[in-house]
């Protein structure tokens, strides 16, 4: 499984709301305790998103944005105060707002002529994967509209606006579709790209890092992973941290101790049974390694994601 795969199915990305909305200016929606992540694009027409107090980004037809910040407005122009503010499948008229109806259940907003046309799809992420994905966004990443996005978005639309059987199964997997190109997109535009990012351009690095996201708890060594790389010990790892940034068993334990961290979490196992699932045979070594990484013990770290409001 390569990186930007493992990450998504280990956060979690899988299972998102979806809706629509339809909107004829003036109008302005204000999105309040929003999901750690969400992918908005225009299908037709102008938006304006604005994350916080920063300047606001006009979003033209096919554009994709993706949002970690909790809270942002979208609207027609920046100057349009917001009509509604929109907690989780709820709606808050602001005071003085016109009334908004609703012609299908994932639909805010009408259709008639004049209306721009928006899909929102909003991410509950989960645990420190989800955190090593959303490190490598800011609170905003607009990805211009392209020719690779057009035939998953014009499908998502579709699909959308009508309430069929299975209906819900087709929107998950399109708009997963439409997640991962607009993660890609935004991978190659950053300057610098993620560390991991540049290592899959290379073919050896880039089987590296597939093994060790698929066998994470692999007893790997420099030396096996250079010759399933083809190439020399030296030059694979001189190669491997000159394009991800660490050397390739320091990026390894960074990522058990991501999948440990999950576990302690999300499981009642022992710290001995975290230990072996993430590659340790011994609980000390493992327990030395993720105070290293994560900066408490396990049973530490495992206590204080129990408490309440962690």
């Amino acid at each position: 499984m390569d990186v930007l795969s493992d990450l998504l199915h280990r956060a979690h990305a899988g299972h998102a709301l979806v809706r629509q909305l339809i909107q004829r200016p003036p109008w302005s929606l204000a999105f309040a305790d929003a999901p750690p992540l969400t992918l908005v694009t225009t299908l037709g027409g102008h938006a304006s998103l604005r994350v916080g107090d920063a300047t606001p980004v006009r979003l033209a037809a096919g554009d994709l944005a993706l949002i970690s910040a909790s809270a942002y407005t979208i609207a027609d122009d920046p100057g349009t105060p917001p009509q509604l503010v929109i907690r989780g499948t709820k709606k808050y008229p602001v005071i003085d707002a016109q009334p908004v109806r609703n012609p299908a259940s994932r639909t805010y907003g009408d259709g008639e002529p004049g209306a721009t046309t928006m899909l929102r799809g909003a991410y509950e992420l989960h645990g420190a994967a989800a955190e090593r994905l959303l490190a490598m966004l800011p609170p905003l990443a607009v990805v211009p509209a392209g020719p690779r996005t057009r035939g998953a978005l014009d499908l998502l639309a579709a699909e959308v606006a009508c309430d069929e059987p299975g209906q819900d199964a087709v929107l998950r997997r399109l708009l997963d579709l439409v997640l991962v190109l607009a993660l890609r997109g935004w991978c190659a535009r950053m300057e610098p790209p993620p560390a991991w990012y540049r290592g899959l351009s290379d073919p050896g690095v880039g089987e590296a890092l597939r093994l060790l996201h698929a066998e994470p708890a692999h007893r790997w060594t420099v030396a096996e992973l250079a010759v399933r790389a083809g190439l020399s010990r030296a030059a694979f790892a001189a190669r491997f941290a000159r394009l991800v940034g660490e050397p390739p068993l320091t990026y390894l334990t960074g990522w058990r101790m991501t999948l440990a961290a999950d576990l302690l979490r999300d499981t009642e196992d022992t710290i001995a049974a975290v230990a072996r699932a993430v590659g340790y045979d011994d609980p000390f070594a493992f327990s030395v390694a993720f105070k290293r990484v994560r900066g408490a013990s396990p049973s530490d770290w495992r206590r204080a994601r129990a408490a309440p409001g962690s």
